[in-house]
């Protein structure tokens, strides 16, 4: 039967005149800041406005926009294909183009019996997974897309995924090892405020479950490695310890570093300015011998083996309606 898959991601700005408008979809998400729409919208106003100068910057230097878009793009072709027939594959971003309205008219459109949401958080967060799916909901039912729909809600230790982070640190660790140096290893992810956090959120366990995951795979005995959080925005206290902590604590320990992401999916700001740029000078001013950072998994045929599964496995579960006539609107069982 015809399945429509539909990847989530963030989203990025497709131009610096959208980098403001971006910022201002993102704060104004109650997700990210829990208050009333009269003082939520305001306050998001101004924060896109204080962010938006040192945002600009980021993806002037990423040559004017996000490539987040591309690259989500691209892992949804290697689903479509690694899926085969009588799938195919979307792509809804949350805070930027296109959008889950507009990615709902395309589905509906293509007139498929069900629908996969296929959010590329690996690890389940209010912020991320649950916005995501709240705003496909929403627009599921604007468009009054009646499909048995599926979920899939976090996947930390999916074997495929845990292999293609794998697959992407063993060489960085050999070279170390060839040339006699024990190097430590930096397990980063994006951080939470610790009130979302206090609140249940269950994103800092998966991303230990993902972490341990990795290192077991790995199988390196006396392996020193450390799960740290980045890309804080704000007074807030956020989790910790921090990357840029661990990478200042590496440097007073004199030894070298691989970074690895493991909770971002695909190249983009994050990646490429924070962790290449950031992060790589930062371990050269704190004296780290040696920096390292690891791809994200990307199209890593292991990783989109993994999404393939959870799409079929989640296909086994029973279906919702993803949307009707009198406003219902829901999920199935997570994968």
């Amino acid at each position: 039967m015809p399945t429509a898959v539909v990847l989530m991601n963030l989203g990025g700005p497709d131009s610096l005149a959208a980098v403001e408008p971006f910022l201002f979809n993102l704060f104004s998400d109650r997700a990210i800041i829990d208050l009333p729409q009269p003082l939520r919208l305001p306050l998001a106003r101004l924060l896109a406005r204080r962010r938006a100068p040192v945002a600009r910057r980021i993806y002037a230097a990423l040559g004017g926009s996000s490539p987040l878009l591309a690259n989500t793009q691209r892992q949804a072709e290697a689903l479509e294909f690694r899926l085969g027939r009588g799938y195919r594959c979307f792509v809804a971003m949350r805070y930027w183009y296109p959008t889950s309205l507009e990615t709902a008219r395309k589905v509906k459109a293509w007139t498929p019996d069900e629908i996969v949401c296929l959010p590329l958080y690996p690890q389940f967060s209010t912020t991320t997974t649950a916005s995501s799916l709240h705003a496909w909901r929403s627009a599921a039912v604007q468009e009054q897309l009646d499909r048995p729909t599926r979920t899939v809600c976090g996947y930390p230790a999916a074997q495929g995924f845990v292999d293609a982070l794998t697959e992407r640190i063993r060489p960085a660790l050999a070279e170390f090892l060839r040339r006699g140096e024990a190097p430590r290893l930096l397990l980063t992810a994006h951080g939470l405020p610790q009130r979302i956090v206090r609140a249940g959120d269950p994103y800092p366990q998966q991303v230990a479950a993902t972490a341990a995951a990795v290192v077991a795979a790995l199988s390196q005995p006396g392996l020193d490695w450390r799960v740290c959080y980045q890309s804080r925005i704000g007074p807030l206290k956020w989790t910790g310890p921090s990357t840029a902590a661990e990478i200042r604590a590496a440097g007073r320990d004199r030894v070298p570093v691989i970074v690895a992401p493991i909770a971002f999916v695909s190249e983009h700001s994050e990646t490429l300015i924070e962790l290449d740029h950031d992060y790589r000078r930062l371990a050269a001013d704190c004296g780290v011998p040696r920096y390292i950072r690891v791809p994200t998994v990307g199209t890593a045929p292991s990783f989109v083996a993994a999404l393939a599964a959870l799409v079929l496995r989640s296909q086994q579960s029973e279906p919702a309606r993803s949307g009707g006539r009198d406003g219902s609107a829901g999920f199935g069982k997570s994968a």
